[in-house]
């Protein structure tokens, strides 16, 4: 099976291929690597709290809200996308993400490689990807190969949904 993870998701297919490379034919890595990282994204979790869900009738009125913490349309719409708007509420765990964001930023000691096809796909205008990284990504992920995503950030999927969609294409194409 081929695999895709962005962000979270990218550490959870990291580990998935690093303990079980026998279930993963190739790996898709977009914008985040094998190490802990500083930073939170507890910002985003505290927007999408203070959401008032009773009054959204539709996305854009949670994307008007998201506004008043969050600047970017972009990343407003990519998380509005996690809403269900008949029942009103999150369908991410908001808490969980909380409770759990060390773990979410860390990522676990793994012994072992993943010896199969492997992309690491960053945004250009990205730092969780930086040359400092490439020799745990190399340890770990021996046929790493790396692409950059031009005008992109962190959330390339969302700001540069086109380009993203054809480099997971040329990837799965060409290996």
């Amino acid at each position: 099976m081929d695999v895709v993870g962005h962000s979270m998701g990218g550490k959870a297919a990291m580990v998935l291929a690093l303990t079980r490379p026998d279930l993963v034919s190739r790996l898709l890595i977009a914008d985040i690597a094998p190490v802990a990282y500083t930073h939170s994204q507890i910002q985003f979790i505290e927007a999408m709290r203070a959401v008032d869900l009773s009054k959204v009738e539709k996305r854009s009125d949670a994307a008007s809200q998201l506004a008043e913490r969050i600047d970017d349309p972009t990343r407003q719409a990519f998380f509005t996308q996690s809403l269900d708007l008949k029942a009103k509420r999150w369908k991410l765990n908001l808490d969980t993400l909380a409770n759990e964001m060390p773990e979410i930023l860390g990522f676990p000691d793994i012994s072992g490689s993943f010896e199969k096809p492997t992309l690491f796909l960053a945004g250009a205008n990205s730092d969780y990807v930086v040359p400092e990284h490439r020799p745990i990504i190399r340890t770990l992920f021996p046929k790493a190969r790396f692409a950059k995503i031009p005008n992109a950030g962190h959330w390339l999927h969302a700001d540069r949904p086109r380009e993203f969609e054809a480099s997971i294409r040329a990837f799965l194409t060409l290996t």
